[in-house]
């Protein structure tokens, strides 16, 4: 039997989803039959229809929309799916009502932790709905929230970590310069990939500046947004390095910008699942420094992979940055430690194999 499955997801941009098309890609070449329905003119539409997947240019426009969930029920009923994986709340909510009593199994995707309660009735519309069948969680933590507010229903998560190919960024190469955001040549880069959020911790990444000996060739590379907000301003002015941090917005392509630094951070204090820029900044054999909030903790080795500190302490931060300032062959250990984890235990492989399965046993009960 071959296994068919029906894909709603956003692909209109081609970076931040590479992960998850190339997870249906390779499932397509591993024997599935899957067709994604996504929005017109996306990215990944030519990349899918290469592989021989069927798309259907039609993306849900907003939450219970009666029309879409017309239009998914009938593409339901017409193409006999065993599998209806949904991966955001415009999919989700008209996924879930289109696949009234029909015999496909619904798959939902959940990226990070925290945000899912059992007391809270919208979740019963979603993640806690009955008519769900799975939920992909791409971590434990993940799976252990949706665990423990499934008291009123089965629990339904299953993690599967969502993989990488260090292949993909083999074209990547470091740019010539720094120097025009400021960086002189000899420098010690520190490159933070993060919005202005509270949960990405930027606040204690600023603060670790004062815990570092004055005067050392230290840069800092902020790419983002949100850094003119008043309270990053204020911590950025206070800051005994303030002339050595560089704050240059969102960039589209930033890893070249990555890839010409020494060491990369990510400072958040909660809610990651598995950190794409990280995750990046790995298989691109830099060096990186986390905290230890769940999802990090699956991610990185500690002293092996990557280095972990204690989320919200900004001593820490200054201390792993500085032991990495001052080793520069353990820096290269590391980066080639974390490549070869993404290489190994992150790759896709893993994940379009283990998702794989998890279609087959679903299918399986489907057609039983």
């Amino acid at each position: 039997m071959r296994i068919k499955v029906l894909v709603i997801s956003d692909y209109r941009e081609f970076v931040s989803p590479r992960p998850e098309a190339e997870l249906f890609i390779g499932l397509q070449k591993a024997g599935l039959d899957i067709t994604i329905m996504t929005y017109p003119d996306a990215a990944w539409t030519p990349y899918f229809k290469k592989a021989g997947i069927r798309v259907i240019e039609s993306h849900p426009v907003k939450k219970f929309h009666k029309p879409s969930i017309k239009m998914i029920r009938k593409e339901l009923e017409k193409g006999g799916y065993h599998i209806l994986h949904l991966f955001n709340s415009k999919a989700s909510s008209n996924g879930i009502p289109a696949a009234k009593k029909l015999s496909v199994k619904v798959l939902l995707y959940r990226g990070y932790a925290g945000n899912v309660h059992w007391y809270d009735p919208a979740q019963y519309l979603k993640y806690l709905h009955p008519r769900v069948d799975k939920i992909w969680c791409i971590t434990n933590e993940i799976e252990e929230t949706i665990r423990k507010n499934s008291l009123l229903i089965k629990h339904k998560g299953v993690t599967i970590l969502k993989g990488h190919d260090p292949q993909w960024y083999s074209h990547v190469q470091p740019v010539s310069s720094l120097e025009q955001y400021g960086i002189p040549a000899d420098a010690f880069t520190v490159i933070c990939m993060a919005n202005v959020r509270p949960m990405k911790g930027i606040p204690y990444l600023l603060k670790a500046t004062h815990h570092l000996a004055p005067g050392l060739p230290i840069h800092f590379l902020f790419a983002g947004k949100g850094f003119d907000k008043k309270h990053i301003q204020e911590l950025i002015s206070s800051s005994p390095y303030k002339n050595n941090i560089h704050c240059i917005g969102y960039v589209a392509e930033p890893l070249s910008l990555v890839a010409a630094s020494q060491v990369f951070v990510l400072p958040s204090i909660k809610g990651e699942g598995l950190s794409k820029s990280t995750m990046e900044a790995m298989s691109l054999g830099i060096p990186p420094i986390v905290t230890d909030i769940p999802g990090n903790k699956e991610l990185v080795i500690p002293e092996q992979s990557g280095l972990m500190v204690q989320a919200k302490n900004a001593s820490a931060l200054a201390k792993a940055i500085f032991y990495l300032y001052e080793n520069a062959d353990l820096r290269k250990t590391i980066g080639q430690r974390a490549k070869e984890h993404m290489r190994t235990d992150l790759n896709i492989s893993v994940t379009i194999q283990k998702m794989k399965e998890l279609y087959a046993k679903l299918a399986g009960s489907t057609t039983s």
